[in-house]
C-alpha cells in the first residue's frame, strides 16, 4: 500500500474524574459565591481527581475511549504524545507510563509541555510524524490534575480549574485532516501565569502553586487568539463562514465571548463552551470539548473545526481540523 501523505483524526475519547466540585461546594470553603464565579468565568462546576488517581490514569482512560471509537487495538499504536503540565513524576515521561498501561511497546512516547496550548502543539507534532510515514498511528492526549497545584485559599485562581483528560487517534489519510498548525510563544510574558516551584536536593524549591495575573492574561489571550485564528484561516483560504465549529481552550467564558466578538463569527458557527461544566482543564480542555461534541451528536463527521489554544509561557496556537 502506498504511503498516504496526510493524517486525520479517526477517534476521540475523554475522561472526567468522578468527584464533582460545584460552586456551592466552594462557597462553603472559601470567601466566594456561585454568582461571583459564574459572572466572572461562566463556570458552574469542575471535576477533581481522586487521591489515588494519577495523570497517567486519566490519560489511559481517555486513550482507551479514543481507541475504541477508532476501532483500533492498542497494539497498533506507534506513537503516544501526552500534553501535560502535571506529570506523574519528574521522569519517566507520563507518555511512557501510559504506553506501558496500554500495553503497546516499541514506538516513541514522550510528553509535551506547552500548558494549555499543549494539545495543539502535540497534535501538530503527531500530524507531521504520521504524514511523513515515520509512524503509522498515533494517540495524542491532553491530561491534567490541576487540583494538586492550586492554592485552595486563593479565590481568584482555585475556582477556575478542573481535572480531566481528552485524547484523539490519528491515522494516515489521502486528504488533509489536520489542515495546518500554527504554533507561537512569547516568553517575555512568562511571569503572567506560572508555578514557580521546583524540586532541588530532595525538597521543594520555591512556591509550587499556581500564580496568575488574571487581567494581563485576559488581555493577552483575547489579542493573540484572534491573531492566530486569522492566521490559520488565511493559510487555508478560509473565511469564518467556512467553519462549522470553533473549539477554543476552555479557560474562561468571558475570554471566549470576547474572542467570538473580535472574530465576528457568523451565527451558524457554534462555539464549544465546556468550561461551564469542566472548568479550565488546561491541555485536556480542547480534546474533551471535541469528544463531547461528537459523543452528543452535536458535531458530525466531516465538520470543519477551528481549534485555538493559549496558555502559560505565554504560548498560543491554532489548527483547522476535519472532525471524524
Amino acid at each position: 500500500m502506498p504511503k498516504l501523505p496526510y493524517s486525520r483524526i479517526v477517534g476521540t475519547g475523554g475522561y472526567l474524574p468522578a468527584q464533582l466540585v460545584t460552586n456551592g461546594d466552594l462557597e462553603r470553603r472559601i470567601d466566594t459565591t456561585d454568582a461571583w464565579i459564574r459572572t466572572r468565568t461562566g463556570i458552574r462546576e469542575r471535576h477533581v481527581a481522586a487521591p489515588d488517581e494519577r495523570t497517567s490514569d486519566l490519560a489511559v482512560n481517555a486513550a482507551r475511549a479514543a481507541l475504541a471509537a477508532a476501532g483500533m487495538p492498542a497494539h497498533d499504536v506507534d506513537l503516544i504524545i501526552v500534553a501535560t503540565t502535571t506529570p506523574d513524576m519528574v521522569f519517566p515521561s507520563t507518555a511512557c507510563i501510559v504506553q506501558d498501561k496500554l500495553g503497546c511497546h516499541g514506538g516513541p512516547a514522550f510528553d509535551v509541555q506547552a500548558v494549555c496550548s499543549g494539545f495543539v502543539y502535540a497534535l501538530a507534532i503527531a500530524d507531521r510524524m504520521v504524514a511523513s510515514g515515520s509512524v503509522r498511528n498515533a494517540v495524542v492526549i491532553g491530561a491534567e490534575i490541576y487540583s494538586r497545584i492550586l492554592d485552595w485559599n486563593d479565590r481568584a485562581t482555585c475556582v477556575l480549574f478542573g481535572d480531566g483528560a481528552g485524547a484523539v487517534v490519528l491515522a494516515p489519510a489521502a486528504t488533509p485532516g489536520i489542515m495546518s498548525s500554527h504554533l507561537h510563544a512569547d516568553g517575555s510574558h512568562r511571569n503572567m501565569l506560572r508555578v514557580p516551584g521546583g524540586v532541588a536536593h530532595g525538597a521543594i524549591d520555591g512556591r509550587p502553586l499556581l500564580e496568575m495575573d488574571g487581567q494581563a492574561v485576559f488581555k493577552f489571550a483575547v489579542r493573540v487568539l484572534a491573531e492566530v485564528a486569522h492566521e490559520a484561516l488565511e493559510r487555508n483560504g478560509l473565511t469564518p463562514a467556512a467553519v462549522d465549529w470553533m473549539i477554543p481552550h476552555q479557560a474562561n467564558e468571558r475570554i471566549i465571548d470576547s474572542m467570538v466578538k473580535t472574530l465576528k463569527l457568523p451565527e451558524h458557527v457554534t462555539v464549544a463552551r465546556d468550561v461551564r461544566t469542566t472548568g479550565n482543564t488546561s491541555a485536556a480542555s480542547i480534546p474533551l470539548a471535541m469528544e463531547r461534541l461528537l459523543a452528543t451528536g452535536e458535531a458530525k463527521s466531516g465538520d470543519t473545526a477551528l481549534v485555538i489554544g493559549f496558555g502559560a509561557g505565554l504560548v498560543y496556537a491554532a489548527t483547522v481540523v476535519t472532525l471524524p
